[in-house]
């Protein structure tokens, strides 16, 4: 019987239907009732310039409503222990899929989290030499450096019934690796005690001189004068060595001073908790530099900084501790890895070489698994954090990334393309915020919002294919294709900065000089040594502005106007206008709405449900007391002066009656940095990493500095906004300043005077100075990789 070829294929079945995440009505942020169809198991990239609203699709929409549908699904229970997410403003939402969100967040600067303990390395490795390590010395938590040892023996009562309890003896031991020194910590802190207190001096005479510590009035002194353990009419020289003790060292205990119960605590733990529990770069000029006399860091000398026992350290495979392993480079270590030829243990040593061999996919071979978590820029944060779901077999699961180029070199780039392509060719569906043309040019759909930021942006510009992106007239479309010319001339340097012998982390003896009057660039592929070298051999001082890539912090009262300084003339302003304190001034202080304290509105906890937020009625969101509202100054109120842009807040403030130069010369900054959108009293918590990051650099500019070094100022803008960046460090220069920056971007390459670039590879086999000179030359000599890819960006 013939088989019939005329057959008519299948019928589609209904559940081929979902093929689509809608998007309808979003209002979260700035987006304007914004809908989208995003296709799955397609590569999708979201663009648009900083803070048009891509974030606020993207991640507070789409991720969190995912997310917070995942955790209804939970008892109402578990609920109970797990961060509560509020309900995106969105009409509809279909099609979601599990959102595995990717970000820039940085992991915790705990001291105790590392590279290893942050993925699962760590672990493994501890399991390895538990089974395999001689001597041996006890289970994997014998070489964790975040297990102490603990002994313990006693009676315990076990009881059998009603009336049957005999108490038996019972010994209980743990073997831990952390070591007894440093607790695990690597380094150990020594407090200078002379730069506490004038010890020819008693407490009663002002002994103490720590900052804000006076004898006469302040409580903490007191404390210490009347708490009865010293006399404070003796010079602290002269102490016993039972005062002393008690001095410096006494457990908190309850005190009566001056009729009032208070607690007295040794002077080291009560320096440690007021000073050095607290973030350094919060605190005010003249407390960092008490903290950075008093304090000083070492490695501890009894594990040489390696954190574990000597226990620990004992047990080695084929010669190779556990210190050792974690100290290797990853792609070294790998190889060690491999080697091992072990049947009992084989299913083990196949997932750590997974895992290690996942590390040189991503382009991070060259960390080591002991580098403190805390270290890793936001670029290199997001692609440890990507390793887990490299060999994931989960499929048609969304996964979400926030700029996964940003730190990367663009030889680099092309590696992260395709682990998005494979990430999606498992069935994925895949949501990249994204800035780079390299990576928006493989993208299957794109998304590009605008036109503006902040509030002139939060509308779909274009929905379609990268070629219909390149013809559409949006700001994207336009810049797609646009490509910085290498300068003709260059500026002449005004002297030089000269680095000898530099050596830290993986520089060899670098000796170098970096231009000075001129705009210098620092380039090299990801763990070259760049940040090595221009933060750890540039000497910090007066003349210097760093402005690095760490996170601003602000909680949702802070905003541009705290965050810059620009609230204190306003204050003062209104003040001096009306008659009045400018603490009145202040949605945080004495002007705060009673209602809701100054946060314009009430929020609601509802246990394991989300919490609700209504604006507040009586100051209908002004945050201010009505009494406050009613001083004018230029004839606005507070409010309206926080409800204003920057541009406008500019105009407002630099002529007329409300003329005040001290205010006009912060948004002048702000202005100059690109953020003329933001209004004043927006909460730095809705803001975007890019304007974060500029924020940031509007800030230093204040500072009187003759050298700005800058780290990645591009991370996070977009293509339109870099050339107004370049703009920004041209007039630096022409200023007087010395510009060094640490870029990966070829428009700011080919806008430096001065290029140096490291290399030629990461970790070991980078740290040195593979090429020294002009733009123009890198691009002719094409000797390195940074100039193949300049070269092939300016078409030469």
């Amino acid at each position: 019987m013939a088989t019939r070829t005329d057959r008519q294929p299948p019928a589609p079945h209904v559940a081929d239907n979902h093929d689509l995440i809608r998007v309808h009505g979003a209002r979260v942020n700035n987006l304007k009732d914004v809908s989208v169809e995003i296709p799955k198991r397609r590569l999708t990239v979201f663009t648009g310039v900083s803070g048009s609203g891509k974030s606020s699709l993207v991640f507070s929409t789409i991720a969190a409503e995912s997310q917070r549908m995942i955790n209804e699904t939970y008892s109402a229970f578990v609920q109970g222990f797990m961060p509560t997410l509020a309900r995106p403003e969105v009409d509809v939402l279909e099609g979601l899929t599990t959102a595995i969100i990717v970000d820039q967040q940085r992991m915790g600067a705990d001291p105790r989290s590392t590279v290893g303990t942050a993925t699962d390395a760590n672990a493994m490795l501890r399991i390895l030499f538990s089974r395999l390590g001689k001597p041996h010395i006890g289970p994997p938590g014998a070489y964790s450096f975040n297990t102490a040892s603990v002994r313990a023996s006693g009676g315990i009562t076990v009881e059998r019934g009603a009336a049957k309890t005999k108490t038996v003896k019972a010994t209980f031991h743990r073997t831990g690796g952390m070591c007894t020194r440093c607790e695990g910590r690597g380094s150990v802190s020594d407090i200078d005690l002379s730069q506490l207190y004038d010890d020819s001096k008693s407490l009663s005479e002002g002994a103490f001189t720590i900052p804000g510590w006076k004898s006469d009035s302040q409580w903490t002194v007191q404390v210490y004068a009347q708490s009865g353990f010293v006399d404070p009419d003796k010079p602290i020289r002269e102490y016993t060595e039972k005062e002393l003790r008690a001095f410096l060292y006494g457990e908190p205990v309850k005190v009566k001073v001056s009729g009032v119960n208070l607690t007295y605590e040794g002077l080291i733990p009560k320096i440690q908790k007021s000073f050095l529990s607290k973030d350094k770069e919060a605190m005010q000029p003249h407390i960092r530099a008490f903290v950075e006399r008093a304090v000083t860091f070492t490695t501890c000398p009894e594990c040489d900084g390696t954190r574990l026992s000597e226990a620990a350290r004992s047990s080695k495979i084929e010669r190779i501790s556990i210190a050792d392993a974690c100290a290797m480079q990853i792609s070294d270590l790998a190889t060690w890895v491999s080697e091992l030829d072990e049947p009992s243990v084989a299913p083990l040593l196949a997932a750590l070489r997974h895992t290690l061999d996942s590390f040189v996919q991503i382009g991070l071979g060259y960390l080591s698994l002991d580098r403190p978590a805390g270290t890793l820029s936001g670029g290199e944060s997001q692609r440890v954090k990507m390793i887990r779901h490299l060999g994931s077999s989960l499929t048609d699961v969304t996964y979400v990334f926030d700029e996964p180029t940003i730190g990367l070199h663009p030889h680099d780039i092309q590696r992260m393309n395709d682990l998005l392509l494979r990430l999606r060719d498992k069935g994925n569906t895949v949501l990249v915020v994204e800035h780079k043309p390299e990576t928006i040019a493989i993208a299957d759909h794109v998304v590009d919002l605008g036109p503006g930021a902040g509030t002139a942006g939060g509308t779909v510009c274009f929905e379609g294919t990268v070629e219909g992106l390149r013809k559409s007239d949006t700001v994207t479309g336009r810049h797609f294709d646009d490509r910085a010319a290498v300068k003709e001339s260059v500026r002449e340097p005004t002297g030089a900065l000269e680095i000898r012998g530099a050596s830290l982390h993986n520089l060899r003896d670098v000796d170098v000089d970096i231009p000075l009057g001129v705009l210098t660039v620092l380039t090299g592929v990801a763990g070259s040594g760049k940040s090595s070298l221009v933060h750890g051999s540039v000497p910090a001082g007066e003349n210097v502005v760093s402005v690095d890539q760490s996170p601003i912090k602000g909680s949702r009262r802070s905003n541009p106007a705290t965050y810059t300084g620009l609230l204190d003339p306003i204050r003062k302003a209104f003040a001096k206008a009306n008659g009045v304190k400018p603490a009145l001034f202040s949605a945080n202080s004495e002007g705060a709405c009673p209602t809701c304290n100054g946060a314009g509105v009430i929020y609601t906890d509802l246990g394991m449900m989300a919490g609700t937020t209504s604006t507040c009625e009586d100051c209908e969101g002004k945050r201010f007391d009505a009494s406050v509202l009613e001083y004018r100054f230029g004839g606005r109120d507070i409010s309206e002066v926080l409800a204003m842009s920057v541009a406008e807040a500019e105009e407002f403030f630099g002529t007329g009656e409300a003329r005040t130069p001290a205010a006009h010369r912060v948004l002048v900054r702000l202005a100059d940095v690109g953020l003329g959108y933001l209004t004043l009293g927006q909460p730095l918590t809705t803001l975007s990493g890019g304007e974060r990051q500029r924020l940031k650099l509007a800030t230093h500019m204040a500072e009187k500095g003759g050298v700005y070094v800058l780290d990645e100022p591009t991370a996070g803008l977009h293509l339109a906004d870099v050339q107004q960046l370049l703009g920004l460090l041209d007039r630096l220069v022409d200023s007087g300043k010395s510009v060094i920056v640490v870029e990966h971007h070829q428009a700011v390459m080919a806008h430096a005077d001065w290029i140096i670039d490291l290399g030629p590879g990461a970790g070991h086999d980078g740290g040195r100075i593979v090429f020294e000179g002009t733009p123009a030359d890198l691009v002719a000599g094409r000797s390195t990789l940074t100039g193949e890819h300049l070269a092939a960006y300016v078409g030469a």
